[in-house]
């Protein structure tokens, strides 16, 4: 078959270098490649010491140059991952396999595999917590929901906390010993303290519902929640929401650019992307909404480059039911009918 150029690298171009003004509209570029391979997808990752993007991929990682959307490499054998942890000082990365409960250890220049960590259950998001120097796990664990740190450098674990929510999502660190976790099924954020390994607050969201996607600004102390529909802006020290943002639906992760003071949120549901400027520490303007693919609801940002990223397969028509059969299930959340052959996968990218 002859090969298809794709649009399937979305990359946004910012219309200057310099931070934008104050409550003015910004204008993007978007270009799609079509990196190809198998499998679904959840979270992105970046590595800013080299622009190496992490996409997941059901039961590999793909690893990708965020500069061109070359394929670079692949890491096989990560059942059910979900992201990947990146921690560039130690020289390692770490993968979330759900589907066998293990993380995934790999030599970061060479991107072999080091060893399989058996976690437990319920293994979700992931990140890596700088100034405490952790590999921060989220897990979706039965009774109740767990974060569990890894030393980045031995792969051992060395911290657990018990959430109120057995669905906790994004997490983002202080560099103040506070890890911040959302927790999709309460609605809140929890405070967990990196000493004694215990949540010691925990703040409504409301009105924001569902929180995902989360980062920290540390120069205004603020958390960014990302909740589809209505985003919120918490003060890290009281848990006092300061500011909502509207945007679409179908959010699950959240990207900040410290820097450019830019909040980007992507929206699965209207496939697109909703990009905030931090005005104020409790002021916020929307810039723009940059077009991408429908899916598209996972995003990260290259703090070195000012690049984002995005990653959607997309797919061909279902497959028709068998003569006789009983019709599909209903699209959605946790009710996907038949689905189709992948035709094209999207790796999606913000420049600025």
């Amino acid at each position: 078959m002859t090969r298809r150029f794709v649009t399937a690298l979305a990359v946004l171009f910012a219309s200057s270098l310099a931070a934008p003004t104050i409550g003015r509209a910004q204008t993007f570029k978007t270009e799609k490649f079509d990196i190809k391979g198998d499998g679904g997808t959840d979270y992105v990752a970046v590595e800013a010491a080299t622009g190496r993007v992490f996409v997941s991929r059901g039961a590999h990682m793909m690893v990708v140059e965020g500069a061109t959307g070359k394929v670079l490499g692949d890491i096989p054998n990560t059942p059910g991952v979900h992201g990947a942890g990146i921690a560039t000082k130690a020289g390692h990365g770490f993968t979330t396999n759900g589907g066998d409960d293990t993380v995934t250890m790999f030599d970061l220049k060479t991107l072999a595999v080091i060893k399989q960590i058996h976690v437990g259950n319920g293994l979700d998001g992931i990140m890596y917590d700088e100034p405490d120097d952790l590999i921060i796990l989220t897990r979706h664990s039965r009774p109740i929901g767990l974060v569990t740190a890894l030393d980045p450098r031995s792969g051992d674990i060395v911290g657990n906390a018990e959430l109120e929510d057995n669905g906790p999502e994004g997490a983002a660190a202080d560099g103040k010993g506070h890890i911040f976790v959302n927790n999709e099924g309460k609605s809140t954020i929890q405070v967990i303290d990196v000493k004694t390994w215990k949540a010691t607050a925990s703040w409504p969201l409301a009105p924001c519902e569902g929180p995902t996607g989360i980062a920290y600004d540390k120069a205004s102390n603020r958390i960014f929640s990302g909740c589809s529909n209505t985003s919120v802006v918490v003060d890290a020290s009281s848990g006092k929401i300061v500011a909502t943002i509207k945007n679409g639906t179908r959010v699950d992760a959240l990207g900040y650019d410290p820097s450019k003071k830019l909040i980007f949120i992507p929206n699965g549901g209207e496939g697109n992307v909703t990009v905030v400027h931090q005005d104020s520490p409790d002021k916020y303007t929307t810039v723009a909404t940059v077009p991408t693919f429908a899916g598209a609801k996972t995003i990260c940002v290259d703090p070195a480059t000012h690049n984002a990223y995005l990653f959607q397969p997309e797919r061909g028509p279902a497959p028709a039911p068998a003569p006789g059969a009983a019709p599909p299930a209903p699209g959605g959340r946790g009710g996907r009918g038949p689905q189709g052959p992948i035709v094209a996968a999207w790796f999606i990218a913000i420049r600025q």
